[in-house]
């Protein structure tokens, strides 16, 4: 059973909208890996994705939504706990043993739980511990990068909606559009894109043949991602519980190419959001607010009746789901620590409507990133950068030896290449976003703040790195939980 945007219409004329007030709704939320907002609702020329085009249409689609920090582990601690990872403590990685701070953190699986919601996981959680998260439902615990078995997904989710007419909490986490790019599993795609189909991603600023065919991989693996949501839906669909279920799709931070994963660039940072719930909301917005991730929990909780613990920094986003009028932020906030060892560069950021200012926490070090991706993933892309235009060549190489400040008008400068913050007339409106970063700053208790704790996790950064190689072994133990802890 495909769900239609004229299908969801019926379902309301025909008496979903008459459900009782007092009916709790059910919460599927549908994440994936390392895409930004590549989809053809957000206007991506190069995919093709009905299915989550239609849920948008039907439904909320955000258009200016972020994550907290563009790292898997880091960002999903953010869409659970509704705190920026300085305040939860999952900084990195979790397969490099980075952890929240406290097994005991408010987060939603635990408050629904409570509540009386059934919660259940399908696909990888990635945060520590684990078991700060009591679901009572767990299948496909792996990453699956490998893509195994993926109609799978939507078989257990089918499962698990249908066992009880108690409400859920049903988190359904995809591989794609993780690494490796695989340009197709069990035909999906039916017809895979390649390098000469396509053009990269614009923030990127570079084009060339190796970047165009991993681009077409990325976008092939939306399009299967595309599919497989679509059968989550259907099976959404079956179990008779559409009407009252409230759906969030998000990515969990933008792609693993250049300038976008492992960065505070909009490219990292800037994620797709599409929202439905049939019976409460008003179909077929698209909100301009600038939300973020940290919004989800207090949103969820609303919808479903249970009270937010004190001193979340996020707010509901229930009001924009209905279409009401509600007044919202001015100023949105993000950061960056690490992913594993060797993307070590601390930063924060602000945006406003128009600017971006990023603040580069260390900035006699050089960052990691540029070699780390180069290296890795573009051995033909990275000699081109030398090649490129004096403007993109000058980007990158103030991507790998930032000033203490980068300043970006994004309504000329969308995508970040022409830095501002050394030019007299701008100076002003540097200060004014630094006055906010460091006023939320203090006001979420960042431990980077104070001079010491950046000098004693920066030397034990160092000693895990020991010499060039991570010293990563059975008995690690990060002891930055306990002094950043200090500060919260």
């Amino acid at each position: 059973m495909k769900i239609s945007s004229a299908l969801i219409a019926n379902c309301l004329l025909l008496g979903f909208a008459s459900l009782a007030e007092s009916e709790r709704p059910n919460v599927l939320l549908i994440t994936s890996e390392d895409n930004g907002p590549e989809l053809g609702c957000y206007g991506e020329p190069y995919v093709k994705t009905p299915r989550l085009d239609a849920l948008a249409e039907s439904g909320v689609r955000f258009h200016r939504a972020f994550v907290t920090q563009a790292g898997c582990s880091q960002s999903r601690s953010s869409i659970l706990t509704g705190l920026y990872p300085h305040q939860n403590g999952q900084i990195g990685l979790a397969t490099w043993d980075f952890r929240m701070y406290r097994e005991d953190t408010p987060n939603v699986v635990r408050s629904l739980k409570e509540a009386g919601y059934r919660t259940g996981i399908i696909g990888k959680l990635h945060i520590n511990p684990a078991s700060a998260f009591p679901f009572d439902f767990r299948e496909i615990k792996t990453a699956n990068f490998a893509r195994k078995d993926l109609a799978a997904y939507a078989k257990h989710a089918g499962g698990f909606m249908r066992a009880s007419d108690q409400p859920f909490f049903l988190m359904v986490n995809y591989p794609d559009a993780h690494r490796p790019f695989l340009p197709q599993v069990d035909n999906m795609p039916a017809n895979p894109l390649t390098g000469e189909d396509v053009k990269p991603l614009a923030y990127i600023g570079l084009d060339h043949p190796e970047l165009r065919q991993q681009t077409a991989d990325h976008y092939n693996s939306i399009n299967r991602l595309d599919t497989l949501i679509g059968d989550l839906l259907d099976v959404l669909a079956d179990s008779g519980k559409y009407g009252n279920t409230l759906v969030f799709y998000l990515g969990d931070h933008g792609a693993d190419l250049l300038r976008g994963k492992r960065n505070s660039f909009e490219g990292g940072l800037r994620i797709p959001l599409i929202a439905s719930w049939p019976v409460k909301m008003k179909a077929g917005q698209v909100r301009e607010e600038l939300v973020s991730t940290i919004d989800l929990f207090p949103t969820i909780l609303e919808a479903t009746g249970v009270v937010a613990p004190s001193g979340l920094p996020g707010r509901s986003m229930l009001a924009l789901l209905k279409g009401e009028a509600h007044e919202w932020r001015n100023h949105l906030f993000a950061e960056w620590h690490l992913h594993g060892l060797l993307n070590f560069y601390p930063q924060r950021s602000v945006r406003d409507d128009r600017f971006k200012l990023i603040h580069n926490l260390i900035p006699s070090m050089e960052n990691p990133e540029v070699d780390f991706a180069t290296n890795r993933y573009f051995k033909e892309v990275g000699k081109s950068i030398g090649e490129s235009s004096d403007a993109i060549s000058a980007a990158y190489r103030l991507m790998k030896h930032p000033l203490e400040f980068e300043l970006y008008d994004l309504q000329r400068d969308p995508y970040e290449f022409n830095n501002l913050s050394e030019e007299g007339d701008y100076q002003q409106i540097l200060a004014e976003l630094n006055r906010e970063l460091v006023a939320w700053r203090e006001d979420t208790n960042d431990p980077l703040l104070h001079t010491e704790i950046l000098k004693r996790w920066v030397a034990e950064i160092e000693a895990a790195i020991g010499d060039g190689k991570p010293q990563k072994n059975a008995d690690w133990q990060w002891r930055y939980p306990e002094y950043f802890l200090e500060t919260q």
